[in-house]
């Protein structure tokens, strides 16, 4: 989904609002693997996933890769707490795929908010939606048996096992790769 028909989709802007809003973002290709945000990093910008998947993650103790989130087409992606408290990020944010974004910085962002009413309301609904993925997962995490957060994944990122390495599928998922494994063979056999 196109920035353009993303945010139309949401907030009834009109043409004019919507060129000057679209003004502020800054298309960007980016390449496979590439990092957006280093962990320690302040994250400056807020970005819009036209193409390509993205995710969240950092690295626990003994090195290895723990994903928070993924970002899919049409959704927007940052380490929120660094974007906005303006605090290093406790994330490393990068694209799993060749991409196509469009970024926006903390400075752009609030005078947009505060030129037009309707786009405090496209924040608002945009915080919602992290804050509820975060809960989310949390929950999924807390409460939920490896074969549901597995299902659960399916439902919010249908084509994810085709795009992803299983190994980060994993470590979304906070199950062992070997569990993964056995969870996807008992499905395809069912």
């Amino acid at each position: 989904m196109t920035i353009t028909d993303f945010l139309k989709d949401l907030v009834d802007f009109s043409e004019a609002e919507l060129d000057d809003i679209l003004s502020h973002f800054q298309k960007e290709i980016v390449s496979k693997s590439q990092p957006l945000v280093e962990q320690g990093q302040v994250c400056r910008k807020l970005y819009y996933v036209e193409k390509g998947i993205g995710r969240n993650y950092y690295l626990n103790s003994d090195g290895k890769e723990i994903t928070q989130l993924f970002f899919g087409e049409g959704r927007f992606m940052t380490s929120l707490e660094s974007f906005f408290e303006e605090s290093p990020s406790l994330y490393n944010v990068e694209m799993l795929e060749d991409a196509e974004i469009h970024s926006i910085s903390k400075n752009e962002l609030e005078l947009l908010f505060d030129r037009y009413h309707k786009m405090e309301r496209l924040g608002r609904l945009l915080s919602t939606e992290m804050l509820t993925k975060v809960v989310h997962k949390l929950n999924a995490i807390q409460f939920q048996t490896a074969k549901e957060r597995y299902e659960y994944m399916l439902t919010e990122y249908p084509d994810i096992i085709y795009r992803v390495p299983l190994g980060m599928i994993a470590s979304y998922l906070g199950m062992s790769q070997e569990t993964l494994s056995r969870i996807r063979k008992k499905k395809i056999r069912d």
